[in-house]
């Protein structure tokens, strides 16, 4: 396809220079390594052919050096090609040492980052104008190039042991000074924050039960304390119920007000007092809900980031995985391997944006046909590897639920909270009490 006739961003002088370094400078060949730039990077062909046997000499243990070099590519019929032996020598007098060679690398690798995107950018053009996809496919497509390109710049250099002892012993003198011993974002659940210590930004939670037992419920509880006591957005991505349900939720275990009375209206004044009350305490949270009932990665990334810039994220909620679709790209044959997939971004997804993301998971029938119901690690339902992705996978167990009891109006039962795996800590199990008809879990003690 054809590019713009407007000249690319390239740095012919800092190309010049990297060349000519590396012929005359053995330390600038290691600068070029440890930073990774490739032929590719470089604009001009003929620069980009020197490179390439530049690395060819390399690889195969012999010194870069402009007679080599002259030599190599005489043999390979490419001498002219790159300018002739008079322009190698000329590459030797723009030579720079290894103390700027980094400047010289970072501009050649920024232009050609941006040289990629102009190029991806070019390609989502022509694509809209072929119409040929349809505008999910095509959203896709186009999101998944622009993360493609940005995603080669996330890399990390080495820290040595004394720059990363600094960071752990200035976070030991912090958590000394902090009183209530809470390090990630707190949840209000006094056995679940000692546990976890809040959950950690960075960390992927699966919570995960039979249906019915609780587990929208309790993922909407922890949004709501959460935000009461975190200053940042709670996200919450609904792939099952719409939005205004699940503020009906909130708003009955926030009032105290049954369930059943806020859908139908039959509210007494007492309560319509307590319902008003709530709502001036919701408002002052920041809980936002998208309800979309087909919703991709991508989309996912792109809808939090946004809010992250405007408002600030301590926590994404998604309920619940299995539900989020497939990229356009995967092969929707093999079912596990789209989970799988899924995991892995919202892994990602959790590490990128620096919260914690909690993604409510179905588990298998399994779990229905043995004697002890508790769930287990092996009943996440199309596993694949949310077991191996997650660093805490909490389950939900209500005994009165699996013996089929029925359930009295004002019934407050126990909930088994299993910490069936925790990377960072300590596996548990301990109790909350759920209020089925106001939507609520409570601390024991309440």
């Amino acid at each position: 396809m054809a590019l713009s006739t407007r000249q690319l961003p390239s740095s012919l002088e800092a190309e010049q220079a990297i060349l000519g370094g590396m012929l005359v400078y053995p330390k600038v060949v290691g600068d070029v390594k440890d930073h990774d730039l490739t032929a590719d990077d470089f604009f001009h062909e003929n620069h980009q052919r020197l490179f390439r046997t530049m690395t060819y000499l390399i690889d195969q243990g012999q010194p870069v050096e402009p007679v080599g070099l002259i030599t190599r590519l005489n043999d390979t019929h490419e001498l002219n090609l790159v300018g002739g032996a008079d322009y190698i020598l000329k590459l030797t007098e723009n030579a720079i040492s290894s103390v700027n060679a980094t400047t010289y690398i970072e501009v050649i690798k920024s232009r050609a980052q941006v040289r990629k995107l102009i190029e991806t950018a070019q390609k989502i053009e022509a694509e809209g104008f072929e119409n040929i996809k349809s505008l999910d496919e095509l959203m896709d497509d186009a999101e998944r190039k622009i993360l493609d390109v940005t995603r080669q710049r996330r890399t990390t250099d080495f820290r040595s042991s004394g720059d990363i002892l600094n960071t752990v012993m200035d976070r030991i003198q912090m958590l000394r000074s902090n009183k209530e011993k809470i390090t990630g974002i707190k949840t209000g659940y006094v056995d679940l924050d000692h546990t976890t210590n809040g959950f950690q930004r960075g960390d992927l939670i699966i919570l995960a039960a039979r249906p019915s037992v609780g587990k929208t419920a309790f993922a909407l509880n922890i949004a709501l304390q959460s935000s009461l006591r975190n200053p940042g957005a709670v996200a919450i991505f609904s792939l099952e119920m719409p939005c205004e349900q699940l503020m009906q939720r909130i708003l009955s275990a926030k009032s105290e007000v049954y369930g059943d009375k806020i859908r139908s209206g039959y509210i007494s004044n007492e309560e319509m007092v307590r319902i008003q009350e709530a709502c001036n305490e919701i408002r002052k949270t920041k809980i936002y809900i998208d309800d979309s009932a087909v919703i991709k990665m991508g989309d996912i990334f792109s809808k939090c980031r946004k809010l992250k810039s405007e408002q600030g994220l301590d926590m994404i909620i998604i309920d619940y995985l299995q539900l989020i679709s497939a990229s356009s790209r995967s092969n929707s044959d093999n079912r596990q391997q789209e989970v799988s997939e899924i995991s892995r971004s919202l892994k990602a997804l959790a590490r990128e944006l620096d919260v914690p993301v909690i993604a409510l998971s179905q588990l298998s029938r399994g779990v229905e046909s043995r004697q002890d119901k508790h769930p287990m690690l092996s009943d996440l339902r199309e596993s694949g590897s949310i077991e191996q992705d997650a660093d805490i996978v909490m389950f939900l167990y209500r005994d009165s639920y699996q013996k089929k009891e029925e359930e009295a109006e004002n019934a407050v039962d126990p909930v088994d909270v299993d910490i069936a795996k925790h990377r960072n800590g300590a596996t548990r199990r301990f109790q909350l009490m759920f209020a089925k008809n106001i939507n609520a879990f409570f601390n024991p003690e309440k």
